[in-house]
Formats: C-alpha cells, sequence, structure tokens
C-alpha cells in the first residue's frame, strides 16, 4: 500500500507539473482568464462523471446533514487563484524553477500551519525547506541565463 501511495504521490506531482504547462499555452492562446474557465469546465465535466458513475451518496444530502464551515468551500477559489498565477507565472520562468518555489511555498506553509493547528515545528523540515532555498538561490545565481529565460 505504501508503494501505491509514493507512486500515486510521484504521478501527481507529474500531473501538476504538466497541467501547468499545458493551462499556460492555452493562456498564451486565448488568455489567462479564458483559459483559468475552460480548465474549470473541464474539471466540472470529468468529475461530475466519475461522482455520476460512482457509488457514493447524493452530494447535497451529505452538505446538508452535516454543518459544514463556509471556509471549507474556499478550495475552489484557492485553485482559482492558483490556476491564474501559474497561467501567468509559466510563460516568464522555466518549468524547474517553478517547480522549486512552489514547492518551498508548500513546505513552508506546511510548517506554519503543522505550527498553528498542531502546535509543534519540525527542525528536520525547517533544515529541508532552507536548504532548497539555498540550493535555488545558489543556481539563480550561477545559471548564466538566468530564471527569466526559459531553456527548454
Amino acid at each position: 500500500m505504501l508503494i501505491v501511495s509514493l507512486i500515486l504521490s510521484f504521478l501527481a506531482g507529474v500531473s501538476i507539473v504538466l497541467g501547468r504547462i499545458i493551462n499556460a499555452q492555452l493562456a498564451e492562446q486565448i488568455g489567462t482568464k479564458q483559459s483559468t474557465l475552460i480548465n474549470y469546465i473541464t474539471g466540472l465535466s470529468l468529475s461530475s462523471i466519475v461522482y455520476l458513475v460512482s457509488n457514493d451518496k447524493p452530494i447535497f444530502s451529505s452538505v446538508f446533514r452535516n454543518i459544514v464551515p463556509l471556509w471549507a468551500y474556499l478550495g475552489g477559489l484557492a485553485g482559482v487563484v492558483i490556476i491564474m498565477a501559474s497561467n501567468y507565472i509559466t510563460p516568464r520562468l522555466s518549468a524547474f524553477y517553478i517547480t522549486l518555489l512552489i514547492f518551498i511555498g508548500q513546505l513552508f506553509t506546511g510548517i506554519m500551519i503543522d505550527y498553528f493547528i498542531l502546535k509543534e515545528v519540525s527542525i528536520g523540515k525547517c533544515m529541508g525547506g532552507l536548504l532548497v532555498f539555498i540550493g535555488l538561490t545558489y543556481n539563480l545565481w550561477v545559471d548564466k541565463k538566468g530564471p527569466f529565460n526559459k531553456s527548454f
């Protein structure tokens, strides 16, 4: 089960990078807002099909029976911000730098959430994030072309 989880996590990471690049290409053709809309319409269509062929309980009965805090529905809003930002940034930076910067942001956000919710801080995670940040900074400094010149 652990191996399957690791493989699925790896594939999720691959799909995020590929999806970001594909969506940025669409944004260059039709615009950032339009490509974000297409992205979410496509996602809604596919997730609706998956939901309909699954044996899950009805959406609205489970939503209204359990009182769900309003903030719990903000994942879609966060997704729109992420897609729009990616559509804007991806044509301007290399996929390598974007992926590392997003990873560093996720890592330090996870550390902050652990601190505020679980009241714990992992020194190993902080050091790992710092090492990745130092490595990225060093790579930017050494890279004569700079991060703003894509080299595919």
